[in-house]
């Protein structure tokens, strides 16, 4: 079956492009300037840029990944792919060794069917100092054994693991984590510029969640920003829900890293989409008030309410990026860090019809993930 959506702004790598595009078994095949021939499903003007890959989520619409229950995982994938996030990694928390391995076989079986894109270990080997929303309690150094079993348990769906680079046995930990091609982390650290470095060379090439839950940056003592913003090896994850990264932060990280290195997450957990209240990441309480999570005991930020299509229309609209540099943060450079650039992340002849159709204010009027409506815009 071909479909053609016609009358759209199309957002490629190459700038925004008045024309069309057709669709015939789940990837695009044409992409065409001006009018469509024949009769096309016309947007009116909207824009359509490529689904969105979130590689830092711990779930949503009351759903958490951490706990494994595949009922909450499904609930969690349906509203964030509501929300244009055709692609997704799930987010577990630091804790016991069994309750990691048990989860993420769990969610193993969603990567089997397609509904997610690999499993993410947040922890369990992070720094004290800079926990955050991780149980003090199960913080650990790398174990050999512990480290194989975790990798084991997700049936070759790990993706990514985040370490602390300067813990004992860490640049071991990363070294094997990238022969077993499971991206390291670097991330919840109080590491020196020169143990990030050291990371970075172990293999490490992900920052997760740059600027929080690490050593901040200071002139006389650079630390991990300053390392892992310079070093081309590495993509930096942004937070970019106006609490966790001031805008201000978030335009000196992209002029810094470029886009193509800058790659937009939610860290989103079960209270997205939820309202304010109690909840609980891993085996941690949780108090969202005014859509902030925050520990309750504590205080820490404790991730987010944050959906990708409000981290793409904050970033044009607060950060100051095109859209096809947002197109890239959101889509483009995400695909690149799991390696799946090739068939997802832009909009060319050839990929994966993963699409969000936008409004004129950059909210989400469709998505279509492989060809199929997953919301219908509306004509």
């Amino acid at each position: 079956m071909s479909i053609t959506l016609a009358d759209a702004r199309i957002v490629t790598t190459d700038g925004v492009h008045e024309g069309w595009l057709t669709i015939e078994d789940g990837r695009i095949t044409h992409i065409g300037h001006g009018t469509a021939p024949g009769n096309g499903y016309r947007l009116a003007g909207r824009h359509i840029v490529p689904g969105f890959v979130d590689i830092h989520n711990h779930g949503g619409a009351g759903g958490s990944f951490p706990t494994g229950d595949l009922e909450q995982a499904r609930k969690a994938v349906g509203y964030h792919t509501a929300h244009g996030t055709t692609t997704l990694v799930a987010s577990l928390v630091t804790g016991p060794a069994r309750e990691l391995t048990s989860a993420a076989s769990a969610l193993a079986e969603l990567c089997e069917e397609g509904l997610l894109a690999g499993i993410h270990y947040e922890g369990p080997y992070i720094s004290a100092a800079r926990c955050g929303a991780h149980d003090p309690a199960q913080l650990r150094s790398p174990d050999p054994a512990e480290l194989g079993d975790l990798v084991k348990a997700g049936r070759g769906h790990v993706r990514m693991l985040t370490i602390a680079p300067e813990l004992p046995g860490a640049l071991n930990a990363i070294a094997f984590l990238t022969g077993e091609g499971v991206i390291a982390a670097l991330g919840h650290t109080d590491a020196t510029l020169e143990q990030t470095l050291a990371g970075v060379d172990a293999g490490a090439r992900v920052a997760t969640h740059l600027y929080n839950a690490m050593a901040p940056l200071h002139h006389r003592d650079p630390g991990p920003i300053a390392a892992l913003l310079q070093d081309e090896r590495v993509t930096v994850e942004l937070i970019n829900d106006g609490v966790h990264v001031h805008p201000a932060m978030m335009r000196l990280a992209i002029t810094a890293a470029g886009t193509s290195r800058t790659a937009l997450i939610t860290d989103a957990i079960a209270a997205a989409g939820m309202g304010d209240g109690r909840y609980v990441l891993g085996d941690m309480g949780v108090d969202v008030k005014n859509g902030v999570a925050r520990l309750t005991e504590g205080g820490s930020i404790a991730g987010s309410t944050l959906t990708m299509d409000v981290a793409f229309r904050r970033t044009v609209q607060e950060v100051g990026l095109s859209i096809s540099e947002a197109a890239v943060v959101a889509s483009l450079t995400p695909a690149r860090v799991l390696g799946q650039d090739g068939r997802i992340g832009s909009i060319a002849v050839g990929k994966d019809a993963d699409l969000v159709v936008l409004n004129e204010d950059l909210t989400v009027a469709g998505v279509m993930k492989q060809g199929t409506w997953v919301k219908e815009p509306i004509a």
